[in-house]
């Protein structure tokens, strides 16, 4: 996988994108993403925001950890910048188109 590539599959599926090679702004159905990459690091995420960390309860966020341990599958919570978002983290290069259609599904189910 490498930058072209994965702006072309987060274009077909998005229902619109914008950015730069390496950061990417979309939506799926209303839903915000961004996807960022680092080739020089070969590292990818694709994020996207659920609330305001401030917002979240103590019951929340621990089942949010929980979740992280039992029943996510390749994405994961996380809280960065005051914002509790999903996250999906992955090797760019040894990334597949099948991972990254799947990835999308997983966050946006999240």
């Amino acid at each position: 996988m490498n930058n072209e590539k994965l702006f072309s599959i987060l274009k077909h599926y998005a229902d619109e994108i914008e950015g730069n090679e390496g950061y990417w702004k979309f939506e799926i159905n209303e839903i915000a993403f961004m996807c960022l990459t680092d080739q020089l690091h070969n590292r990818m995420r694709i994020i996207a925001p659920i609330t305001e960390a401030n917002d979240i309860t103590d019951t929340q966020l621990k089942k949010c950890m929980e979740a992280n341990f039992h029943s996510t599958l390749d994405v994961r919570y996380a809280i960065s910048d005051g914002i509790l978002w999903t996250a999906f983290i992955h090797p760019l290069q040894e990334l597949s188109e099948n991972q990254v259609i799947d990835a999308l599904s997983q966050i946006y189910s999240s």
